[in-house]
């Protein structure tokens, strides 16, 4: 999913992804998947951006499109198949949502270790 409400606001500010890489920091070629979607934006990622095109989250951020692929479910979807209250259908979707948030806290922790590293090159 293209970052579009970025990209036009970078446009719009006279920003070169260059620029924008050097802010989050990242190579340009990783900026510009980032911008067109194939690599998801952190959250740090998308506030460093805001602050410096001097925006409101809100004016640039959209939401990341999730891609979760499960192969070989092993869950039994017929429909006597209730354990207490809890479906197979609804155990899938909590997985599902699990399987979300931890992909997010790698994503911060892997940023803040980007942090990191660049700090102590310095």
């Amino acid at each position: 999913m293209q970052k579009e409400k970025l990209r036009t606001v970078r446009k719009r500010k006279g920003f070169t992804q260059q620029q924008m890489a050097e802010v989050i920091p990242t190579d340009v070629s990783n900026y510009s998947r980032k911008e067109s979607g194939a690599v998801s934006i952190t959250h740090t990622e998308w506030n460093k951006l805001a602050q410096f095109l001097e925006v409101p989250l809100e004016e640039i951020y959209e939401e990341e499109e999730t891609r979760i692929i499960i192969e070989n479910p092993v869950f039994n979807d017929s429909p006597g198949s209730n354990v207490g209250n809890i479906t197979a259908n609804n155990v899938g979707n909590i997985t599902n949502e699990l399987s979300i948030e931890i992909i997010k806290n790698l994503q911060e922790y892997i940023s803040l270790l980007k942090e990191e590293i660049e700090r102590l090159k310095k």
